[in-house]
């Protein structure tokens, strides 16, 4: 469960804090350096001394005050990568458990970092007005999260309030993710167009999603908000690849490979890798079928909204770039 409770309850009087769950994860890291002071982080991973073991798999037995948001960052999310239960087990257990912990503690704001994978990757645009479709038990597991966020919500609907955030493909330092196999991809001259080069790519830098997730819980009144976070417009893998080529050293595909012999390329690659007990930086069948259908999602209801993008794509690289030393993209 948790240890160290007596040093969290002593860090938890006086001023209100805020409580991330799965704050040692990529964007939790991020959004702890965003909000730096009165932030304590519940994780499986312990990073250093400030990070309190948690499993949320199992009920949080801890009673804290004054807490005025919980963000729940907590997920299994790299897909491919489980077992198809390990996603049910982990983000739908989760869910209830952070539920039950606010419910106990009487906490009156969640932020629940959701995904776009509860829409399907497809060339039709999505909006948070479109019924969604998943079609992985990632996207499944995800989208009965957010029905359990939203029942407890809907037990105080004039007191709770609850932010969902539906992020793009998110990008930056550490992400150890999509953009970072594109880019040594592309440093290696290993990339090629898979079949098209105008395939849509919904993303969001990390500073962006974490600063508005901290804008949100400051400025929603109770209730249910639903937003997808990404770029408006959107921008196709042409578009992403030229300017990371141009801020950065990386060198930008020229060549359009058939689906087909990129499909089998991938699939002959992953299988050798499993016989020999090797990994070839994250190639995988899977995610090269990802690689060729678009993630048309619209954000148009976060400028509508009032929330903006602090970076560009192009700002959005640069800033990430010079935060690696100019050394590359990690």
């Amino acid at each position: 469960m948790v240890k160290n409770i007596t040093g969290i309850q002593n860090i938890m009087k006086g001023d209100k804090q805020s409580v991330v769950f799965g704050g040692s994860g990529f964007i939790g890291q991020h959004l702890i350096n965003r909000i730096v002071r009165g932030s304590i982080n519940f994780d499986l991973v312990q990073n250093d001394e400030s990070t309190n073991f948690c499993d949320i798999c199992n009920p949080i037995e801890l009673h804290v005050n004054d807490i005025s948001v919980i963000y729940n960052l907590a997920a299994i999310h790299k897909t491919p990568g489980h077992e198809d239960k390990e996603y049910f087990e982990t983000n739908i257990k989760g869910a209830k458990n952070v539920c039950e912990f606010a419910r106990s503690n009487k906490v009156n704001t969640i932020v629940f970092t959701s995904s776009i994978a509860p829409y399907a990757p497809s060339e039709v645009e999505k909006k948070e007005t479109t019924l969604p479709m998943p079609n992985t038990p990632y996207g499944i597991s995800k989208l009965v999260a957010e029905e359990i966020h939203k029942r407890w919500q809907a037990e105080k609907p004039s007191e709770r309030k609850l932010i969902i955030v539906r992020p793009g493909v998110v990008f930056g330092q550490n992400e150890d993710g999509n953009f970072t196999r594109l880019y040594r991809a592309m440093k290696k001259r290993q990339f090629f167009y898979p079949g098209r080069k105008d395939t849509k790519k919904a993303a969001i830098y990390v500073k962006d999603l974490v600063r508005l997730m901290v804008l949100m819980a400051e400025k929603e009144k109770p209730g249910v908000h639903l937003y997808n976070t990404v770029y408006t417009p959107i921008h196709p893998i042409e578009d992403i690849c030229k300017i990371m080529a141009r801020v950065t050293d990386a060198k930008e595909p020229k060549l359009t490979i058939p689906s087909g012999a990129l499909k089998l390329a991938a699939s002959t690659i992953y299988f050798l890798g499993k016989l020999i007990g090797k990994s070839f930086d994250g190639i995988h069948p899977d995610r090269v079928k990802k690689l060729m259908i678009s993630t048309n999602i619209n954000g148009q209801k976060l400028l509508d909204h009032g929330y903006k993008m602090e970076y560009s794509l192009d700002e959005a690289i640069e800033d990430w770039y010079k935060d690696c030393k100019r050394e590359g993209l990690y």
